[in-house]
């Protein structure tokens, strides 16, 4: 096992470092970081990868920082046309980014600090199916995959119980919700015939006035979104979960109001390939999409507010991984 260089073991050293570097793709180099922690040894490399929507390498919050220190050397990278870097997120499908991933283990691969150590996915929500996906892809490619509150179902499903629990939040129920729910699916359908994306937003201007439309309209308010949901709405998980060899560690909030822990977990659990000594399947009681037990609050670190036993699992799963 080669050594890491002098200059990046002195800093190394003193505190953790986060140097900056680029994942090549198909539309162009992504912009990247790679966050070392304070060891001495080389560890385990994880990958995160984004969920829906925009993001970039500067808006992971807390994640970097948390998968650092439970051992491993962490790289993520903008979504594309986020951050500075080219291309556009809406224009992918889920292949689409998950090549993207695949190339971004290549470049973890190579540093110095992840020498002859495994290196994985660890997916959030919707990077959970892309993290898996690129696992079926190249099974030789991933070495372990992790998914946070990553959907069982496939998107539109996902996307139909989301909608139904915002809906009840937002306090419409009886004839409302259901006139939402039949928009929902008339428009699911519509995206998945691939129907022109013009005359779905026109007719979805039909409901402005109702009071369920911001509900509805959420997400869901572009040609260039309507694009990106149409070709990734057919999605399925249990489709790939078969062809996928390494270890998978799916974790669910009990709480979540955006992925169904127990359907989700039930889909891990008989579609994974059996591999009793290396599959973890976790719902932590109480806990929300994020994995959260608590909203934000100003007084207590974000950290502190994580599932109790969120931090000894992923540690421990990491643990394992390293040789």
């Amino acid at each position: 096992m080669s050594e890491p260089t002098p200059e990046t073991a002195l800093l190394l050293s003193a505190a953790t470092v986060e140097t900056a570097t680029v994942v090549p793709t198909r539309s162009g180099d992504l912009g990247a970081v790679v966050r070392i922690p304070a060891r001495s040894t080389s560890l385990p490399g994880v990958v995160l990868v984004d969920g829906s929507g925009d993001g970039d390498r500067f808006s992971w919050g807390l994640w970097p920082e948390v998968l650092a220190d439970a051992g491993s050397v962490v790289l993520r990278h903008d979504k594309p046309g986020c951050g500075g870097s080219p291309g556009h997120w809406t224009d992918q499908t889920m292949e689409d980014r998950a090549r993207e991933s695949l190339g971004a283990i290549d470049v973890l691969r190579d540093h110095p600090y992840c020498n002859q150590q495994p290196v994985g996915l660890y997916g959030i929500s919707q990077g959970g199916w892309v993290a898996l996906l690129a696992a079926a892809l190249e099974p030789s490619a991933v070495d372990f995959v992790v998914c946070h509150s990553g959907p069982g179902t496939t998107p539109a499903e996902q996307e139909r119980d989301r909608t139904e629990t915002s809906l009840q939040a937002d306090g419409h129920d009886g004839r409302a919700a259901a006139d939402a729910m039949a928009w929902f699916d008339r428009r699911a359908t519509r995206l998945m015939n691939g129907e022109q994306l013009d005359s779905i937003l026109s007719e979805q201007e039909q409901h402005r006035a109702e009071q369920w439309y911001e509900t509805l309209s959420f997400a869901y308010d572009s040609e260039e979104n309507l694009r990106f949901l149409a070709g990734i709405y057919g999605f399925d998980p249990t489709a790939v979960m078969p062809l996928v060899r390494c270890p998978v560690l799916a974790m669910f909030g009990g709480a979540d109001p955006v992925v169904p822990a127990q359907t989700s977990l039930r889909a891990f659990a008989e579609h994974l390939p059996p591999n009793p000594q290396e599959h973890g399947f976790v719902v932590f009681p109480g806990a929300d999409h994020g994995l959260f037990i608590s909203d934000p609050d100003a007084a207590i670190p974000r950290r502190d507010q994580l599932a109790p036993a969120y931090l000894p699992t992923i540690e421990a799963f990491l643990a394992a991984r390293a040789v």
